[in-house]
């Protein structure tokens, strides 16, 4: 009896317009490295132009964490020209690396845990990938606790003040506890129910919360007697001087630590693009537009709050609160839950869906992994996180930032510099390839990572409060190395730069040896062009 002949072994293919893909029809073969989702996206489902990637960023970025994070700086003291400052440059410079580590997946069609494996090796890049899915279920978290907060404040509503002023648990009424219980189960049933569904709710989510958010400013605006009123700012606040740059730079690295997991892994988006020029267009269109327009409207807001209540008010369930017509509070939170379910399904469960499947691909698919970031969210304390908008800003998106800053240098340095942008596509799925390194891990990337993390967060410190003299935040007041704390007010710029100058050298110094990189490294050489060049479309 004749056997069948074996597989071919799966040869990449460039088309003319430079993307690159495995022939139509054909995917890698089954390995501990590779399952449906990791598989690279076949041309024909490449399908996402400009219009597309516009909309996914206005969905992002219109959501609460988003209105938080502005309104958070009128809170921290900025008024409203000097937050939108913090906002509008941090959104400009974060859209820079956005857009590079985003060429990779529109070229090879490749989600994030793939393309860190052409850095950290195929073991290591469960590294970042893990790393990167740590800080997701915690933005999940911190989505489902705003939501949660949303329906305990609509279903008081419904059930009176018995309901709002129940008895406490753990600092918390126990009905919030339970409102967040449910909003959290709804979301776990959408992600059963499949993306399809979830993509139809981001269709209607962000224009409904522009609409909202227009309607909440008017609102305030009568409260507050009018626009000039919300633009006077507080006579004692912040002027433009040492005070109000000392507070600045932190608050730019907290602007920029907020689509810090972005920078890492919008591959996991741009895989899906039918052009290189659908993506950098897109995102450029999306993202500081949408953040600009949506964070004025925050500010204003929240300066309106100021003027009206006293005090800013930062989170926007609690100015819906203040609401007393019944129809116009049920629209509003109605919104708010529409809202926080559509970006956190976009931004923090595909993620780290795709991440948890690099871990195990044979054990874990996508909607595995989605699950497990919905039970890791809520481990994350999401609740201690927006106590207070030092600890959110600071704390959180700033160390955050510093951290995932790092692995963007890295990844930004070895496929603009070391690579030049050519990856081996069937190497990235298969042991003993030029990404295997030493035993699947790279020790340059490893370095650069530990060099560049400790720079950038090791000096990081809690402010106190000149009230009460309190700490605010986990960390020492002089830092946690008193050395380094200069640096922690700039740590995604400090990771970033460190990270991708150290990892470049590196290379240059100690570049990837036969006995280092695999079989494929002494058979190409970084230098030379890599292991299986694609052939061309229609050889």
């Amino acid at each position: 009896m004749t056997q069948a002949p074996p597989s071919p072994e799966p040869r990449a293919v460039t088309h003319p317009d430079g993307r690159v893909s495995l022939a139509e029809g054909v995917s890698m073969p089954e390995s501990p490295y590779v399952n449906e989702d990791l598989q690279p996206v076949p041309m024909s489902r490449r399908t996402w132009g400009t219009g597309s990637f516009t909309a996914l960023w206005v969905s992002m970025s219109v959501s609460i964490p988003a209105w938080t994070l502005a309104s958070g700086l009128i809170a921290a003291g900025m008024d409203w020209r000097q937050a939108i400052l913090c906002v509008v440059l941090g959104n400009v410079i974060v859209l820079l690396p956005m857009v590079l580590t985003g060429h990779a997946g529109a070229k090879y069609g490749i989600p994030f845990p793939v393309f860190a494996r052409a850095s950290f090796g195929l073991r290591g890049a469960n590294l970042p990938a893990l790393l990167r899915g740590a800080v997701a279920c915690g933005w999940f978290g911190i989505q489902t606790w705003v939501g949660g907060q949303g329906v305990h404040v609509l279903a008081g509503r419904l059930f009176g003040e018995g309901w709002l002023d129940a008895a406490a648990i753990g600092g918390n009424p126990w009905t919030l506890w339970l409102s967040f219980a449910v909003f959290w189960v709804a979301q776990v049933a959408i992600v059963l129910w499949g993306m399809e569904g979830v993509r139809r709710v981001q269709v209607w989510a962000a224009p409904l919360m522009i609409v909202g958010g227009v309607a909440l400013l008017v609102w305030m605006a009568a409260e507050a007697g009018g626009p000039g009123v919300m633009l006077a700012g507080d006579p004692d606040g912040l002027d433009w001087g040492p005070s109000f740059w000392a507070l600045f730079f932190p608050s730019l690295m907290g602007v920029i630590g907020y689509w810090a997991t972005l920078t890492l892994n919008i591959s996991d988006f741009t895989r899906f693009s039918d052009s290189q020029r659908a993506q950098v267009l897109g995102q450029s269109l999306g993202l500081p537009t949408t953040m600009t327009l949506f964070s004025l409207l925050a500010v204003m807001v929240t300066a309106g709050t100021a003027a009206v209540y006293g005090e800013p008010l930062w989170n926007p369930i609690d100015i819906v609160a203040q609401m007393g017509s019944g129809l116009g509070l049920l629209f509003a939170i109605f919104i708010v839950l529409l809202a926080t379910v559509s970006t956190n399904i976009a931004a923090n469960l595909v993620g780290p869906a795709y991440d948890l499947a690099n871990l195990a691909p044979r054990l874990i698919g996508f909607r595995t992994g989605a699950i497990i970031t919905c039970f890791l969210g809520v481990l994350i304390f999401p609740w201690k996180l927006l106590e207070n908008e030092s600890v959110y800003i600071f704390t959180w998106l700033g160390t955050v930032g510093g951290v995932l800053g790092t692995v963007a240098g890295i990844l930004l340095a070895d496929y603009w510099l070391v690579h030049r942008t050519r990856l081996d596509l069937p190497g990235l799925y298969r042991r003993g390839s030029r990404y295997w390194y030493g035993g699947g891990w790279n020790w340059r990337a490893l370095v650069a990572f530990g060099v560049g993390t400790l720079l950038a967060v090791g000096g990081s410190y809690s402010g106190v409060d000149a009230e009460t003299g309190a700490r605010l935040g986990p960390f020492p007041e002089d830092g946690l190395i008193p050395l380094l704390s200069p640096l922690a007010d700039y740590g995604w710029v400090v990771g970033l730069v460190v990270s991708f100058l150290l990892y470049w050298v590196l290379n240059l110094v100690a570049p990837v040896r036969a006995a280092d990189g695999g079989e494929a490294a002494a058979a190409g050489g970084d230098d030379r062009p890599e292991q299986g060049e694609p052939e061309k479309a229609g050889a």
